[in-house]
Formats: C-alpha cells, sequence, structure tokens
C-alpha cells in the first residue's frame, strides 16, 4: 500500500510538481485556483475512463487519454503525439480508486451476461471476446499499476516527468501518489 498525500493548498503541492503543469493541474482541482487561459495543452492526463471522475481545469489546458485503469500501454501512439507534436513535457497520471479493472477476471460472468443482453453478442463469442482481452487490461491494485505505469513512461520518455497520481471518488480530490 502507498501513501496518499492530499493538496489542500498550493503550498501542499509537491516541491518537484511545484511551478509545472502537474502543480497547476493540483491547484485547479484541489485548490481552485482561477483559471488562466491557454491557447494550446501544456499536460498530458492518462485517466481512467470512468464515468465518476471528472477534472476541474481551464479549456485547451491538457490532452486527454481516457482508459480503463488508465492504463496507456495501448495508447503509446497517442502519448507519443502528445509529447512530439504536442510538445508536453508533463503526464499527469491519474488513477481512482474502486476501479473496475481490478479484479477483472471477477467480472467475468457480469461481462458476458452484459454483452449478450445488451449487444446481442452470442454467449461463446462473448466469453472468447472477455478471455482474450481481459489479461491485458487486468491492473491488480490501481496505486501499484500507476506507480509501475508511471514507471514504464519516465523510462520510455526520459526528459517528461511523470506524476503518479489517485482520484478519489468519493471527495473528487487528486492526490499524488508518495512512492
Amino acid at each position: 500500500m502507498y501513501t496518499l498525500i492530499p493538496v489542500e493548498t498550493e503550498n501542499d503541492i509537491p516541491k518537484q510538481y511545484q511551478k509545472t503543469p502537474i502543480g497547476l493541474l493540483l491547484a485547479y482541482h484541489n485548490c481552485d485556483k482561477p483559471f488562466d487561459t491557454y491557447t494550446g495543452a501544456k499536460l498530458l492526463v492518462g485517466m481512467c475512463m470512468d464515468h465518476r471522475k471528472h477534472l476541474t481545469m481551464p479549456n485547451n489546458f491538457a490532452y486527454i487519454i481516457r482508459s480503463g485503469g488508465a492504463n496507456l500501454r495501448y495508447s503509446e501512439f497517442k502519448v507519443s503525439y502528445a509529447i512530439s507534436v504536442g510538445n508536453v513535457r508533463h503526464i499527469a497520471l491519474i488513477g481512482h480508486n474502486n476501479c473496475g479493472m481490478v479484479n477483472l477476471m471477477g467480472r467475468k460472468k457480469e461481462f458476458i451476461e452484459g454483452l449478450t443482453s445488451n449487444a446481442g453478442w452470442s454467449e461463446h463469442d462473448a466469453e472468447e471476446h472477455f478471455h482474450h482481452y481481459a489479461p491485458m487490461f487486468e491492473i491488480g491494485n490501481e496505486e501499484s499499476f500507476i506507480v509501475s505505469e508511471t514507471h514504464r513512461l519516465r523510462e520510455r520518455y526520459p526528459l517528461v516527468q511523470v506524476a503518479p497520481m489517485m482520484y478519489n471518488v468519493e471527495d473528487n480530490r487528486l492526490y499524488i501518489i508518495k512512492e
């Protein structure tokens, strides 16, 4: 289990993120910092597709990639695009508590039944689909996955600052994961 660092005021933002787009995201979302005007993205946010999460930040401030569990392994070209063409040098990787990608294997029956009743799939096709993709998207523990994905991104993009964060769906706040 990792320690989550709360950010209640701008002074709570860890030094390595102060005066960076990562620090600004924390200030906008958690500290009600008045919005500045942006004409281009300063940050890439990788976050889960979960409907319970909404970030408070100005328009044009960030590229956002949403995927199950904030797993960017299969969105790497999009990450590279934001860095190369979009000129971003900072990534906020945001997981959240109670993520549906944790214990995905335990949701097999629900997944298959949902595809058969909601999408008209045969049970056989739904089960094959699940078995093919579930191992790719299962993340285990939310915090551990975000930290490991942060390390992977740092190795892949050594000049880019990557911050591991958690979003608490109960209080709608961002927390830094202490590594």
